[in-house]
This record gives C-alpha cells, structure tokens and sequence, in this order.
C-alpha cells in the first residue's frame, strides 16, 4: 500500500464558528456534532476565533480511492504505530483516509511503516 507526505504542518482545532475559516487551504476538514466544531487546517491558517488548538502536527494519506469493502486499513496502521507509543489523529474522506501525527514523531512513524511494507511517496 503507498502512502503520501503532505508536506506541511497542520493544526488541530475546536472553533466558535466557521465564519473564520479560510476555505482556500487546500487540504482542511471540519467536524460537526452536537458538542463542538473541530477544523483541522494548515497552521499558518488557523483562524482568529479558536477556542482550542494544538498545533504541531504532520500527515499522510493513504493513495487511491479505497473500496468501502475494504476493511482494517486505518486499524492496521493505527496498531503499528500504537506499538511504537506514536499517537494519531485519523480523518476520513469519501475516497482515503488521512492520518495525522505530532511532528516530532513523524519520521519514526513513516520509518516504522516502511518496515512493515509500506510504499511511502514523498
């Protein structure tokens, strides 16, 4: 399975509302429940009106649309990186998924995912 870089830094945030948001970023995403809003954005574009935010953040996304018929690839690579104590944030699209790690575990990850057969694209 190839997986590729996303060369930029991302930060993980909970906002008042959306007006703030800038929808140029090329990759963003933005979570809505009953609870809160999370937005997911490059760093250097984090709006004014966070409520929360961590910052520090690096990602990789699983290449190709993914068959919904497929099942254990997020859970795969979240259980390799869990045995290293490397922590993920995971978002879905309708075609991949896109996981998320503090950066300075970033290369530990993608060296442990290589071992394991992955084919990383940078």
């Amino acid at each position: 399975m190839e997986l590729k870089l996303i060369s930029k830094e991302f930060s993980v945030c909970k906002v008042e509302d959306l007006s703030q948001v800038d929808y140029s970023d090329e990759i963003c995403f933005i979570g809505k429940t009953d609870e809160e809003l999370s937005l997911v954005c490059s760093t250097d574009l984090v709006p004014n009106n966070v409520i929360e935010c961590d910052n520090g953040w690096k990602a990789f996304r699983i290449q190709g649309v993914l068959d919904f018929s497929l099942i254990g690839i997020l859970s795969k690579i979240s259980t390799l990186l869990a045995n290293e104590q490397i922590g993920i944030f995971a978002v879905s699209t309708y075609n991949t998924d896109y996981i998320l790690t503090k950066k300075d575990n970033f290369e530990k990850a993608i060296e442990t995912l290589e071992k394991n057969g992955y084919v990383i694209k940078r």
